[in-house]
């Protein structure tokens, strides 16, 4: 796997983990979730990107994370556009992801089904599982 490529996967599943609880505490209040679990929910995101991709990509994740390190000097000036156009990328495909989720849940056809039985709330959480379960299965083959 290249660098690009651990960028925007890394970026992908830090919006779509973090944006993904934001909106999951946001629809489900009596939930309570709340802002720590929020909170928990981007460090975790950011937590498990860097074990899994930060040993490829240095784990930025974030486009001022890689302008920051290029100003000081601690990053090379020609994987700085790169790195953001993964990272943007990565953030904007993790954000349709989030969107198409949304209406997938509030669609006519979901009325005729018993939400219940899907378990809705949970899917963010299941697609999680299975995201960190191949970063970590992707981890142990380097």
């Amino acid at each position: 796997m290249n660098k690009y490529l651990a960028e925007f996967i890394g970026t992908f599943w830090l919006v779509f983990g973090g944006c993904g609880s934001a909106i999951f505490a946001a629809a489900f209040p009596e939930l309570g979730i709340g802002f720590a679990g929020v909170a928990l929910a981007f460090g975790l995101t950011v937590l498990t990107g860097a074990f899994a991709l930060g040993h490829i990509s240095g784990g930025h994740f974030n486009p001022a994370v890689s302008v920051g390190l290029w100003v000081g000097g601690r990053f090379n000036a020609k994987d700085l556009a790169p790195y953001i156009i993964a990272q943007v990328i990565g953030g904007i495909l993790a954000a349709f992801v989030l969107r198409d989720s949304q209406e997938l849940v509030d669609s006519p056809a979901m009325a005729l089904i018993n939400v219940h039985l899907l378990a809705l709330p949970r899917l963010p959480s299941l697609i999680q599982h299975e995201v960190l379960l191949w970063l970590y299965l992707l981890k142990q083959q380097h």
